[in-house]
């Protein structure tokens, strides 16, 4: 009952709540730090202190406001750019003539706490109304910040629903660049999307393809190094190792130190913040980690106060994209004058002060910069707040319908929506001569520096300029770099290497290591047969059909072509042992026609001794028709004459065969055998065996005739000339038809062996006969088998040597009697031997 009670009071008081609109401010409202009022407002956030006290929370008593110190220099030149830029456009008879702009700057101390804090106070404002309602409106036109792109994301996504405009100066993070999620969002610098690639492009115009990679584990640096691996994957660039660290996260900036000790990669691109970039600088410093070429970002890369002797020798030869230095006429006397007399609150008299009653401690430290301003030339931020100022202002310029002569309407009403609107459609040129306006994401277009750090011979550091990556120029000229002008890292004048694997050389092949990234290879020769003539050639190309590689395998050469020529060794043995067989032969025609009526020379037909002797030379002599380069009419010549000639000297063998057996029939009584086998039929006989071989050539010549052929087949390397064969069934049907007769010469020669006589020659063609089969028999596997000239080569061999055969065993007895036994040339005792036996 009485929870039921409690439960009702309850909801009775949400009713009354709700019946009454009134707005209350819950809590102290937060002052912004610089301010001042106008007929319109710009918001702006900067984190000009770097250190947030918080209060001490004993629950005892109202805990105080929070308190901020260590001055951030950059972010408080940033503060002055802008009121520098407002003044300038208060001043100004062309951009909003009769209205004046206001500010409210707060400082965020670092801090996501003070960071939403000074947001609120940016929507809300502390006045209300009157009657004390909520006017529903907000106080400002336009946001500018925040620094970090973490913080202007939490800004972004905060102010969205309202529709108010934030445009930062700084918050490159691709993350941003979604219109879904940030519709209100703009900037003055471009996306790290340009940023990554110009990354991309460095690295890979320096040959570097095995790097390291660090990053800071936020917004910033997650997406910028994603967009950064994805590019570099896609051209090749290989990822030793990638590590990321919060700047409160000491035991992965730890890991961080190991990985970098660890690696071999030379070049490490650090897509990282300020602060988180100062940690590992100290840290590569406490433990001396040096000759690494550190690729930076613009989040860090020009910031001066990460350089000292200490550092340098860690981080000098860094290379890095910078934002462009541009210097604003003027500004470096406003910093250390106009600004304290006329913008800095505890300057002000006590009449002029703001309502809000300013605790002039909150600026001491401030004051302490009244008189410096030796940074200003290296403030490389300041054109993009003062773009950004600009940007809001012709946006309201356009809302206000404001004219030249007439001034502004300063009655109509702008609601947020409206500045969006009109920002998307800005187009104007700044005094220094940058071409202002926003891409459909919202961004500016990217121009970079390639800055890298150096020292001057009086011990000076200085960014130096050595290059440029621009977007709006086409890919092929977007980025420049000035090599000559660079110093490496370790203060070398020669660019370092990093790579996984040496490149590999023409004449070879990259072979991927197992389980290691594609960067890491091994370099392996190309084939024979196959050239790369390129460095780190992924593939070893085949040489065209008559080409082959080179030693070096770089290039793709003729190939040697072979055959069996006049001028090699084996080529002049060959021909000499044919001249040799021709003299030899000569000299034996010579020998029986001095001694042609001799009863040895007499004996079993003279005729077919003088034309036994005349197809041998002719034998011999077709043997040099198979040297030399392949030809049409060659090869046609040398298997045909061979087929022909030899035909002709076993015609003539089997002729003298059939007369040593018809002789020796016809001695018995009642034979007239010799009749039918006279010397007219002996030479018809040898005419006809002849014919049989011609017919046989002419067939195969007209049909199929060999010709000359490229043989890439039994050497890859090498091309062999030679004769084609054209019909195989006509150079068998050839050398069977040889093979024919020798047989049948071979079988009567055996059975008139044993004929009776002082000089039975059946016996010497028994033999000859013997030694040829024996040769062409041994020749067909020899000739199968042998390669390229070879195959020439054994053809020729067996060629003389059935022709040798021949000369000697059917010659050389008779020579004998004639030369060294004359006595035995006599009818008497060739035909002693019969009688005896008789």
């Amino acid at each position: 009952m009485l929870l039921f009670l409690y439960t009702l009071t309850f909801f009775n008081y949400l009713h009354i709540k709700a019946e009454n609109p009134f707005c209350r401010m819950m809590g102290d409202p937060k002052y912004p730090l610089l301010s001042k009022d106008g007929e319109v407002t710009i918001g702006a956030i900067f984190a000009m202190h770097s250190k947030e006290t918080l209060p001490s929370f004993e629950f005892t008593q109202k805990p105080q406001l929070l308190s901020c110190s260590s001055v951030n220099l950059p972010d408080f030149r940033l503060a002055q750019i802008m009121i520098f830029a407002i003044e300038e456009i208060n001043r100004s008879e062309m951009l909003l003539p009769n209205v004046s702009i206001g500010y409210q700057i707060y400082d965020t101390c670092s801090s996501r706490m003070s960071s939403m804090s000074a947001t609120m106070g940016l929507m809300n404002g502390p006045e209300f109304a009157g009657g004390g309602r909520c006017n529903g409106k907000p106080p400002i036109q336009a946001i500018i910040g925040e620094t970090e792109s973490s913080a202007t994301v939490i800004l972004s996504r905060t102010t969205g629903p309202f529709k108010i405009p934030v445009i930062s100066h700084t918050a490159s993070c691709e993350c941003l660049s979604n219109r879904k999620d940030h519709p209100s969002f703009f900037r003055t610098i471009s996306s790290d999307y340009h940023q990554s690639t110009a990354l991309v492009y460095i690295v890979k115009h320096f040959g570097w393809s095995w790097v390291g990679t660090v990053n800071s584990d936020n917004d910033y640096g997650n997406y910028g190094m994603a967009i950064f691996l994805n590019k570099a994957q896609k051209e090749g660039i290989c990822v030793e190792y990638s590590e990321k660290f919060y700047r409160t996260e000491p035991e992965k900036l730890k890991k961080v130190i190991d990985a970098i000790k660890k690696s071999t990669a030379k070049v490490i691109v650090a897509f990282v913040s300020f602060i988180e970039m100062g940690l590992l600088i100290d840290q590569l410093s406490i433990q001396n980690i040096t000759g690494f070429q550190i690729i930076g970002v613009e989040g860090w890369i020009t910031s001066r106060s990460l350089f000292s002797q200490n550092s340098f020798h860690v981080m000098g030869g860094s290379l890095g994209f910078a934002l462009r230095k541009i210097n604003f006429e003027g500004f470096s006397d406003y910093v250390i004058k106009a600004f304290w007399d006329t913008a800095f609150p505890c300057s002000l008299s006590v009449g002029n002060s703001s309502q809000y009653a300013l605790n002039c401690s909150r600026y001491q430290d401030l004051l302490a910069l009244k008189n410096y301003n030796e940074d200003v030339p290296e403030q490389r931020y300041s054109s993009h707040v003062y773009k950004a100022v600009y940007a809001v202002a012709h946006s309201l310029h356009s809302l206000l319908k404001c004219k030249e002569q007439e001034g502004c309407e300063k009655d109509l009403t702008i609601q947020p929506q409206q500045v969006v609107e009109a920002l998307k459609k800005v187009n104007f040129t700044v005094k220094f001569g940058d071409h202002v306006w926003f891409d459909n994401t919202g961004a500016a277009v990217a121009h970079y520096e390639v800055v890298n750090w150096q020292q001057d011979l009086d011990g000076s550091f200085q960014f130096k300029s050595v290059g440029y990556y621009d977007a709006s120029l086409p890919p092929d000229l977007r980025f420049m770099v000035n090599t000559k002008n660079i110093i490496w890292a370790g203060r070398q004048l020669e660019k370092p290497s990093s790579v996984c694997s040496k490149s590999c050389p023409p004449g070879t092949r990259k072979a991927a290591q197992k389980a290691r990234p594609v960067c890491c290879y091994d370099c392996i020769p190309c084939a024979d047969g196959e050239i790369s003539n390129e460095t780190d050639s992924n593939n070893c190309k085949l040489c065209p059909g008559e080409y082959w590689s080179n030693a070096e395998k770089n290039i793709c050469v003729l190939k040697a072509v072979e055959f069996l020529s006049f001028t090699e060794v084996m080529g002049i043995v060959l021909v000499f042992f044919s001249l040799f067989g021709v003299g030899l032969t000569v000299l034996v025609a010579i020998l029986f026609y001095s001694k042609k009526d001799t009863p040895i020379v007499k004996a079993n037909n003279s005729e077919l001794s003088f034309l036994l002797l005349f197809s041998l030379i002719l034998c011999f002599l077709c043997s040099i028709t198979f040297i030399g380069q392949p030809n049409e009419w060659s090869c046609m010549l040398r298997h045909t004459a061979f087929g022909i000639t030899f035909v002709l000297s076993i015609s003539c063998v089997l002729g003298k065969t059939i007369v040593v057996l018809m002789a020796f029939k016809a001695t018995l009584p009642g034979s007239n055998v010799m009749k039918w086998f006279g010397p007219a039929q002996q030479r018809l006989s040898v005419l006809a065996f002849a014919l049989i071989q011609v017919l046989i050539c002419v067939l195969w010549l007209t049909i199929s005739p060999p010709f000359p052929n490229k043989n890439m087949k039994y050497y890859k390397e090498k091309i062999i000339l030679e004769c084609s064969l054209g019909s195989t069934v006509g150079f068998w049907a050839v050398l069977g038809y040889i093979g024919l007769l020798a047989v049948m010469c071979f079988v009567l020669a055996f059975l008139a062996r044993t004929l009776p006589d002082n000089f039975n020659e059946a016996k010497f063609i028994t033999f000859s006969m013997l030694i040829f089969c024996a040769v062409w028999i041994t020749f067909i596997p020899a000739y199968v088998s042998s390669p390229g000239k070879f195959t020439v080569a054994v053809e020729i061999f067996a060629i003389l040597a059935s022709s040798f055969g021949l000369l000697f065993c059917i010659f050389a007895p008779k020579c004998y009697i004639i030369l060294l036994k004359p006595e035995q040339n006599t009818k008497q005792h060739m035909m002693g031997k019969t009688c005896k036996t008789l």
